[in-house]
């Protein structure tokens, strides 16, 4: 803990002001602060914001983000604090109860007073920038939430919205508080079956140290795969020492994925094992609500909850009884017991950790803060300056006894199963400086990141990592491994490489159970010559991707394969082991589906493959009939690094992206940073400004834009600048 506060007091000595202009800060009226911002918006409508202190940087931060998406801004805080179903009605109750269970309006304002003065200041400032937003754009008529506070940060401090917190289904919740019951198996095996044909949730993160760049300096490929529009980009500078550039999730005052001059930051999502759950044993004894903990009995934190939700035009409100054991709330049901979850919750800690970050100058300072330990739910890929590259697999790792199997739900009665404080990040799963020059992690397993020079398995417990790879890191590893003289175009370029993995270990599979046949359907033998003719690279005009897309997705849909298969050892199944029969079926029904859809099963890719934003909605209205464009990109579950994947619920024919490669950016550190950035869409969620979408051709034929970091280039870019209220 002495260490944490030395990094903070270190890492802001700095940021501190004389008494007199704190004092004259806090006096200040909103547009009094706005004065002490400037903000340059260049020809993409990237803000990069100016500010005289980090919290006046904070303050036009958010002004500048409710500029280009409140709609965006106000959803998150919504969903984050609880209110959800005060807009959306009853159905999102249960995750306004989740959100409540782990940190109720009271907790997080005391979270806020506890706060360092330094993080108070920027929390306040983030309140202020957004409310002096809508204070001067009186047309803008918020869905609930008309003014803003300092504590609502808190709900989400860690940079991923949503994060582990939705790993927490609100079904079981519901189950729980509804009954006392416990989601029935065959529930819960069609909810995972709706799950697997949605795109995974994921990104990349490749590092490259200066012995194989053309340069001599080190690269970065910032690979985040997100729904779309998640987030913005933007540029933030302080006179304080804060010059960051890259991915802010809406309403958050940190850039989550980027760099700063010296240092880089790639954020993957891990598969560490972060979070637990304890089955209690429950006991009613006179009248109060008892669990068992070794030889005593413990009284179960009992609290009421209340919360609103919409029901026509008015309001309604609904009272929950809320119970805690010391491992967390009680969540749902396991084997007839109540079961807690446990996971990490330290939102102060970790918002300052988020902030640091973005400061950092250099390997040292970043390993430092890297000690904080809040940053749960990902790994992350650095590079820096100096010429380091580095791999920290997870951040929050608690100890545990290993005698027992927390991949399951353990006995919460039984003190052993506890956690034993955290794990420090030496002892972390990680890598610093490779010797063959590279590290990737595509959220696979660490055990690969960076081939024999890998950290390795029998060194570290086994709930550190799941030792699982899938087609993304095979990919990633086979384009890396023997190359040099990389240029950030030729980062990008590898970033976008069109070979899928996945289906050269699919459809071998099934043109041999074609050919196996006797009597083979005329119908297929088309679409099976395609096929036997593809190189396995994604492309627009590529008819046998199409076939290969819709087959491979069926097969998810209705394939059979044996218990406990990962994705990729299910894909390799299927392509080797699967009945021949199923395989044929299978691709029958395609062919009928196709041909139904589209009259022929010959269409390109592109047809089929495309992206329409119609409006700043949420959730995309999507529509065959109104324009969109043709996407080469695939599905990352196909081992496509440029990944793209679609909805299947739109009731359209054609299929339109919603998450994958969404901001992208490849960095090169030298003496000066250098760096080309892309956006799905961009810059704006406002259907009339002509950054609504300007970016979109250039996402698909993969011609990023330079980066203006430094203040010249970025005045050279300028087509507005303003002060926050004066545009």
């Amino acid at each position: 803990m002495r260490t944490i506060l030395l990094v903070v007091l270190v890492v802001f000595s700095s940021c501190k002001t004389d008494s007199k202009s704190v004092t004259d800060f806090s006096q200040l009226t909103l547009a009094e602060k706005a004065e002490r911002v400037s903000i340059i918006r260049d020809d993409f409508g990237v803000p990069h914001i100016y500010g005289q202190t980090d919290a006046d940087a904070v303050f036009g931060l958010l002004y500048a983000q409710c500029e280009d998406d409140f709609n965006r801004v106000e959803q998150n805080y919504i969903w984050a604090t609880g209110r959800l179903a005060e807009v959306e009605g009853e159905e999102a109750l249960f995750s306004d109860l989740r959100a409540k269970l782990f940190m109720t309006e009271a907790e997080a304002k005391a979270n806020y007073q506890k706060s360092p003065d330094w993080l108070k200041k920027l929390c306040d400032a983030f309140a202020d920038g957004i409310n002096y937003y809508l204070e001067t754009h009186p047309e803008v008529k918020p869905r609930l939430l008309t003014h803003f506070e300092p504590w609502m940060p808190m709900y989400f401090s860690e940079g991923s919205i949503g994060g582990d917190i939705e790993r927490i289904r609100t079904s079981k919740l519901k189950a729980f508080y509804e009954g006392e019951i416990q989601i029935p198996q065959a529930e819960l095996i069609e909810l995972e079956k709706k799950e697997e044909i949605t795109e995974p949730q994921g990104s990349n993160g490749i590092a490259i140290s200066g012995k194989l760049t053309e340069s001599g300096n080190t690269m970065l490929l910032i690979n985040p795969h997100t729904s779309f529009y998640f987030r913005g980009e933007v540029h933030v500078v302080s006179e304080e020492g804060l010059n960051a550039y890259g991915a802010v999730t809406w309403g958050q005052f940190f850039v989550y994925q980027g760099f700063n001059e010296k240092t880089g930051w790639m954020h993957t999502s891990t598969y560490t094992d972060v979070m637990d759950e304890f089955k209690e044993n429950i006991t009613r004894l006179e009248g109060n609500i008892v669990y068992q903990y070794g030889e005593e009995l413990r009284p179960v934190k009992v609290s009421k909850i209340q919360l609103k939700y919409k029901e026509g035009d008015s309001l309604t409100q609904k009272t929950f009884a809320a119970y805690h054991t010391h491992h967390g709330p009680i969540t749902h049901m396991e084997d007839g017991q109540w079961t807690a979850s446990a996971m990490m919750w330290e939102p102060v800690k970790a918002l300052e950790q988020s902030f640091i970050r973005t400061k950092q100058e250099g390997y040292k300072g970043f390993r430092q803060m890297m000690d904080i330990r809040t940053n749960s739910s990902n790994n992350t890929v650095y590079a820096d300056a100096e010429g380091n590259i580095a791999y920290f697999h997870g951040n929050f790792i608690p100890k545990r006894d290993q005698s027992f199997d927390y991949s399951k739900p353990v006995a919460g009665w039984n003190p052993k199963t506890d956690w034993q404080g955290l794990h420090t990040v030496d002892e972390n799963i990680g890598l610093l400086n490779p010797e063959n020059g590279w590290l990737q992690n595509c959220n696979s397993t660490p055990y690969t990141a960076a081939l024999e020079f890998s950290p390795k398995k029998e060194n570290y417990p086994d709930y550190m990592s799941i030792d699982r790879e899938n087609f993304r890191g095979v990919h990633a590893i086979n384009l890396l491994k023997d190359k040099k003289g990389y240029t950030l175009d030729s980062l990008i370029s590898l970033a976008h490489d069109p070979y899928l993995p996945a289906f050269q270990a699919l459809i071998p599979g099934l043109i041999k159970a074609y050919y196996d046949q006797h009597d083979r359907n005329p119908k297929l033998q088309g679409a099976i010559d395609v096929l036997g003719e593809w190189d396995y690279r994604t492309a627009t005009a590529s008819v046998a991707m199409t076939l290969a897309h819709y087959y491979g997705t069926r097969y998810y849909q209705e394939g059979k394969y044996p218990l406990g298969m990962t994705p990729m050892q299910r894909v390799t199944y299927w392509g080797s082991q699967s009945p021949i029969q199923e395989r044929l079926r299978i691709f029958e029904a395609v062919i009928d589906q196709l041909t139904a859809d589209f009259g022929t099963w010959k269409i390109p890719w592109g047809e089929v493959n495309r992206y329409q934003r119609l409006n700043g909605d949420i959730r995309q209205p999507f529509d065959d009939s109104k324009p969109s464009i043709p996407i080469g990109f695939a599905s990352g579950r196909w081992g496509a690094l440029a990944a793209y994947g679609a909805r299947y619920d739109n009731n359209t024919k054609k299929m339109y992206g919603t998450r994958g490669n969404s901001f992208v950016a490849a960095v090169e550190f030298g003496e000066k940073v250098k760096a080309k950035t892309v956006l799905a869409g961009g810059q704006s969620g406002d259907p009339t400004s002509p950054h609504f979408d300007d970016q979109i051709q250039r996402y698909a034929n993969v011609q990023w834009k330079d980066v203006p970091y430094y203040k010249e280039d970025v005045l050279k870019r300028a087509k507005e600048t303003y002060v926050p209220g004066k545009r």
